[in-house]
């Protein structure tokens, strides 16, 4: 490697083509929609029964909780959705508290700020995926602009709180029908992903190989399926280390991903019909399909020392995440000031919308933008066409509230932005449950304060240039040096110890699937050193061979032809 520095990536052109592109709806849309109007709809209409709807955006604080976790293993969901209730009752704590001791709306914006940064950073280090921190922002900035009592606190965090424990009761409900779902839905896309890894890389004849190698473009989308493969695999994996005790239906499952992982090695030797049916197979209810065990070694694959290894403590992880959460900070503060120097009432809604935008770098930032300012636009015209129906009188309101819950969370998965077409409406008609608004005001104020908190958010992101992005590139690349190089010492050792091969094959799996990430997020990013695009290369390539060696000289590759 050269010793000079390489230069600066300048900014690069921000995407339109494709940013409002509509795609395929998640595979279990239907369970965080259906969640989320059960979760939301029995807390609302006992209120509303009591008459006492305007504490309705207490219990939502704690409702909206069941939109966390769906694709976790129950044993894994049950802990993480505790925390995010728990992550939710003390944000808004600390929201009541600050709204019951100040009413200055400075203060109340830079407090937003802060812990609309420390949110953002929690979720992305503790991976709790989608909705992640908008859930958070959206709840704890409103209630930083409730009017609030000292005294009224107590009481309104137990109605969180018993809204909370209703959500988490409304997400682990569907582990008494389906109990390994989540588990057989990932092993379901590695055998999947494997299968189109399979397909690119058989070649009909050696005269199509050699052009197939030739092409740059095809060379390049094996490499993505390839790299999509092992993401698949190693998420699969962690599926399954998440669901405690080894019981014989997660046993099966650990088998049909084995066969991914030996597809992923040699894919020529592989039947990708035969793992699609697998796949398919593993929807519903019915038995796990039965697969031979590859060796001896199969049923040990890797899972002891990978719960052994265990996971980075969280500061570490927080530690890449700084100027995220500073930009998160930044822009959510500058927002909100803005929007109150242009007398909007509400100025947290300017504050979410900046709070909504920050992804993993600056492109896919200035993507959501776009998406949440269209979405919500066309939201304010549909909130405008449904008034009439909602304020016919509460059970309307809530009714209509409900529907758009279910219709957010049904189609944001095909694109944000048509997800934010729901998200709107609903947010605007929450302001209602204490009395009805004049929708002129609202739908003005939602419209400024979308405009500001999305121009304002993206300049913050712009101003604050993520110079970690390249160093984690080269730290990612070390690790996966390491790990191959260990992996590489194992391959050719006589006798290695029990499971250690398992182990370092794990190991650089998961070393090569956050290398991946790592620089998918640094290639949006502006203002960096150039990514050392042939290095990366060059790790993977040699990489995913030391893993194929691995699965080779355990002997799997070979009885990838055994008949179940």
């Amino acid at each position: 490697m050269s010793s000079a520095a390489p230069s600066p990536t300048p900014a690069r052109r921000l995407p339109l083509a494709g940013v409002l592109r509509v795609g395929r709806p998640s595979g279990i849309w239907f369970k965080p929609a259906l969640s989320v109007v059960v979760a939301v709809g029995v807390p609302n209409l006992t209120l509303l029964a009591l008459g006492r709807l305007d504490l309705a955006m207490y219990t939502m604080a704690g409702s909206l909780c069941a939109l966390y976790a769906h694709n976790l293993p129950y044993a894994a969901r049950a802990r993480a959705l505790a925390w995010v209730v728990l992550g939710m009752l003390a944000a808004v704590a600390v929201a009541l508290v600050t709204a019951s001791l100040t009413s200055s709306a400075v203060v109340l914006v830079a407090v937003g700020a802060l812990l609309a940064a420390v949110q953002k950073a929690l979720c992305d280090a503790t991976r709790i995926g989608p909705p992640g921190p908008v859930i958070f922002a959206f709840i704890s900035s409103a209630s930083l602009f409730t009017p609030q009592t000292l005294g009224q606190v107590p009481g309104h965090l137990a109605l969180a709180a018993a809204a909370g424990a209703w959500a988490w009761l409304v997400g682990m409900a569907p582990g008494l029908v389906r109990p390994h779902g989540p588990e057989r839905r990932a092993t379901a896309r590695a055998l999947n992903a494997a299968a189109a890894y399979a397909e690119m890389s058989v070649a009909p004849s050696a005269s199509t190989a050699a052009s197939a190698e030739a092409s740059p473009t095809a060379s390049a989308g094996r490499e993505r399926a390839r790299a999509a493969g092992a993401a698949a695999v190693h998420a699969a994996w962690q599926s399954l280390f998440a669901t405690g005790a080894r019981s014989e239906p997660r046993r099966a499952l650990e088998r049909l991903v084995v066969r991914a992982e030996i597809a992923l090695a040699a894919p020529a030797d592989t039947d990708p019909g035969r793992l699609r049916t697998w796949a398919r197979d593993l929807r519903g209810t019915g038995p796990v399909p039965s697969v031979e065990p590859a060796s001896a070694a199969d049923e040990l694959l890797g899972v002891e020392a990978e719960r052994a290894a265990g996971r980075r403590p969280l500061a570490d992880r927080l530690g890449p995440l700084l100027p995220l959460a500073l930009r998160t900070a930044l822009g959510c503060a500058l927002a909100g000031y803005v929007s109150l120097a242009l007398g909007v009432g509400r100025p947290y809604w300017a504050l979410v919308t900046a709070a909504s935008l920050y992804q993993a770098n600056i492109t896919l930032t200035w993507s959501r933008g776009v998406q949440r300012v269209v979405g919500n636009l066309v939201g304010v015209l549909l909130f405008a066409a449904v008034t009439p129906l909602a304020h016919l009188g509460p059970a309307a309101l809530v009714l209509c509230c409900l529907a758009f819950n279910f219709g957010a969370e049904a189609l944001i998965s095909r694109n944000y932005w048509l997800g934010s077409v729901c998200v709107t409406p609903m947010a605007l008609l929450i302001t209602e449950f204490t009395g009805f608004q004049r929708p002129g005001e609202l739908m003005t104020d939602r419209i400024v304060d979308t405009v500001v908190g999305a121009l304002v958010g993206f300049a913050a992101a712009v101003a604050v240039t993520n110079r970690r992005a390249g160093d984690r590139i080269e730290i990612a690349l070390d690790t996966v040096e390491r790990a191959r190089e260990h992996t590489a010492r194992l391959i050719v050792a006589e006798r290695p110890a029990p499971g250690a091969l398992d182990a370092a094959r794990r190991s650089l799996a998961a070393a090569l699937v956050e290398l991946r990430a790592t620089v998918d997020a640094a290639a949006g990013e502006w203002w960096q050193r150039a990514v050392p695009t042939e290095r990366v290369l060059l790790a993977e390539r040699t990489g995913h061979r030391t893993l194929a060696t691995a699965v080779r000289r355990q002997g799997l590759h070979a009885l990838e032809g055994t008949r179940a």
